[in-house]
């Protein structure tokens, strides 16, 4: 479904997508179900009260999303629905894509061939100039850079690619600038590049948002560059979620006395191509397939019903480890239509938490 939006329609999607238990899949879901999100709007208080909810479920009101695409506007920025012609292509083959992105700056940078580099905050000075040259190298070269306005690596590489384009993810709304250090950079970036943030304007990060802000550096980019990672660090989630969507994988090796190299050093024994230059990065990307829209069909022909106690037998079968759909499909013994059914209303109740890559929590 790619269709420009009306105001009104706008309005609804951003609903939608800010309401409580309201997650990327679930809201895909009911897309899929109700093919508008007015309809959808109308729909989810009796969803979430069969789903086990009893108290009301935070639906923002029009003059809430009024207040929200005012704030935007207010900045010069532009939110894209993803079922608009103009959401960033790439972004939009993710399964779900983010429903809804907010841009500042120059959006048709999002298009353009794109190379994300990241890295450790606490970045050694090689590290950095590393990451600088090889972001200068690949803007040379016609590729965008994608990174994160943090700290280190990502500062480096957004320094690096201002000449030739650079965007911005952010944690935060498109206007939460941390560390407060890079407002300078941040500035920069909306001149002669793009910031993109999923979150309503003027709201600050917290620590759930990164992982989404991970998952949108990935999805915006083809390959993956990390220059510095300890082993346990936000760059190897971005890794792990670009392997996973299908995007290629590179890191620099360092030195094994250096903490911030075993992240990359174990990303490369995992398989990871080894990077050495800007040289590696092109070599990778002129074997990566195309990545296409996947094709989401519409159910909402032949809705089916869950019964009451294929929910409970459901929320009875989840647990805080992830499972898939299709794993609850045949431990439940009941169509798969109306188990997805079920699980968006246990969703919608709190109940369950629906992932990308069709697996579910306990909620």
């Amino acid at each position: 479904m790619i269709q420009p939006l009306t105001h009104v329609q706008r309005r609804d999607w951003l609903r939608l997508a800010r309401t409580e238990n309201v997650g990327a899949v679930t809201f895909d879901q009911l897309i899929q179900r109700y093919g508008d999100a007015a309809l959808a709007l109308e729909a989810l208080p009796e969803l979430s009260r069969r789903g086990g909810r009893t108290g009301r479920l935070d639906i923002p009101t029009e003059a809430q999303a009024e207040r929200e695409l005012s704030d935007g506007a207010a900045l010069g920025a532009r939110l894209i629905a993803s079922c608009e012609p103009d959401f960033p292509h790439l972004l939009a083959a993710l399964d779900p894509p983010p429903p809804l992105i907010w841009t500042r700056g120059n959006p048709a940078l999002l298009d353009r061939p794109t190379v994300a580099i990241v890295g450790a905050r606490v970045a050694s000075a090689a590290g950095q100039r590393f990451a600088r040259g090889i972001a200068a190298e690949l803007g040379l070269a016609g590729q965008i850079i994608v990174s994160g306005l943090a700290r280190g690596i990502d500062a480096a590489a957004h320094e690096g690619s201002l000449p030739t384009g650079t965007v911005a993810v952010l944690g935060g709304g498109i206007n939460d600038i941390y560390p407060p250090e890079h407002r300078a950079l941040y500035g920069r970036i909306v001149e002669a590049g793009c910031v993109v943030s999923e979150n309503a304007p003027g709201r600050t990060a917290v620590a759930r948002d990164f992982p989404r802000r991970n998952r949108i550096i990935a999805g915006l980019s083809r390959a993956v560059v990390v220059v510095e990672a300890e082993l346990r660090s936000g760059s190897l989630i971005t890794a792990r979620l670009a392997a996973e969507q299908g995007r290629e994988v590179l890191a620099v090796p360092g030195s094994p006395l250096d903490p911030r190299a075993r992240g990359t050093n174990d990303l490369i024994r995992q398989g990871a191509a080894l990077c050495e230059g800007a040289e590696d990065v092109l070599r990778a990307l002129t074997g990566l397939r195309n990545l296409a829209e996947p094709d989401r069909a519409p159910w909402r022909d032949a809705p089916a019903e869950p019964c009451d106690g294929l929910r409970e037998r459901l929320a009875d079968l989840l647990s805080p480890t992830p499972v898939s759909r299709d794993e609850l499909v045949r431990a439940a013994r009941a169509p798969a239509p109306a188990v997805f059914a079920a699980l968006m209303e246990l969703a919608l109740a709190g109940r369950a938490e629906l992932l990308p890559g069709g697996l579910v929590v306990l909620g």
